[in-house]
């Protein structure tokens, strides 16, 4: 099942899509209906509400205002941790390597990215899938991870690498304002046999940039939520990006940055495709 928060009434409101329309789901935030899980859906979709067309509704980010800051992995695809390195030859890290991304980093799958050359001018892309947890656990086994997960969605994890490199840590150049694009849709877990077996791509003006694919993650699904897990609660409702694969700006020869008309889409297979415009805000 695909669910999306939509504008609905000038509210974010949850939905179900059904064929060519959404489902208003009123009265439900998006974190009640991970808490009550994929078997209340069926229920739910039987519910009679006035149908919208998905061409029609305005997208939200499914998760548009998140609880907890948005967890990340860094260098979890082999070939992204060589390009970025100086030597071209980086090792994998040794353990699951998180940061994080402020709530405020949080875009529609559709809206513009801000762009402020006096704050950064090395604004990079990074196509992602997104793992969405369904409930509350801590010291979760590899083993039983999988249960503990929702559904996934797309991402981009724009980054202002001068900002990076500068402050010698990931958070304040991943933190930006509307520099986390997510969507179009959850798609439910039990729609994705296996995640690890997905193309992650990404186009810059009809370009394209990435084409990864997540059987190449260095750390799985099971391995980030058993670590992450460790020792601190996840919640329903938290997201995980799971790293992004090798073509970045960053590791190109010169480095590629995004200006202003720019058009990035970022695509995960058996998702969905989210589609930004960088535009100026400074």
């Amino acid at each position: 099942m695909r669910i999306v928060t939509f504008l609905h009434r000038n509210q974010p409101t949850v939905g179900m899509i059904k064929g060519d329309a959404v489902v208003p789901i009123p009265g439900m935030s998006i974190f009640d209906l991970i808490s009550a899980g994929t078997r209340s859906l069926t229920e739910l979709s039987k519910q009679k509400h006035a149908n919208v067309l998905l061409k029609d509704a305005k997208l939200l980010a499914p998760i548009h205002a998140p609880r907890r800051n948005i967890f990340c992995l860094g260098k979890n695809y082999a070939e992204h941790a060589k390009e970025m390195s100086q030597d071209g030859q980086g090792k994998p890290p040794e353990f699951p390597m998180f940061f994080t991304k402020a709530t405020t980093t949080i875009n529609a799958p559709y809206g513009d990215i801000p762009f402020d050359a006096n704050v950064s001018t090395n604004i990079d892309w990074e196509a992602e899938l997104m793992v969405i947890i369904g409930k509350r656990g801590k010291n979760i086994s590899q083993a039983d991870a999988m249960n503990y997960v929702f559904g996934y969605t797309v991402i981009n994890d724009v980054t202002a690498r001068d900002m990076q490199k500068n402050h010698g840590q990931f958070f304040k150049g991943k933190s930006l304002d509307g520099c986390c694009p997510m969507g179009p849709w959850i798609v439910t877990a039990d729609e994705i046999p296996d995640p690890h077996n997905l193309y992650v791509r990404c186009r810059v003006n009809g370009v394209t940039k990435q084409d990864g694919h997540t059987k190449d993650l260095i750390y799985k699904i099971p391995v980030i939520i058993e670590s992450l897990s460790r020792g601190m609660t996840l919640e329903p409702g938290d997201v995980i990006a799971t790293g992004t694969p090798s073509g970045v700006g960053a590791g190109r020869t010169p480095p590629e940055w995004l200006k202003p008309g720019d058009v990035v889409e970022c695509e995960v297979e058996g998702i969905g495709t989210i589609k930004n415009k960088v535009t100026n805000s400074g």
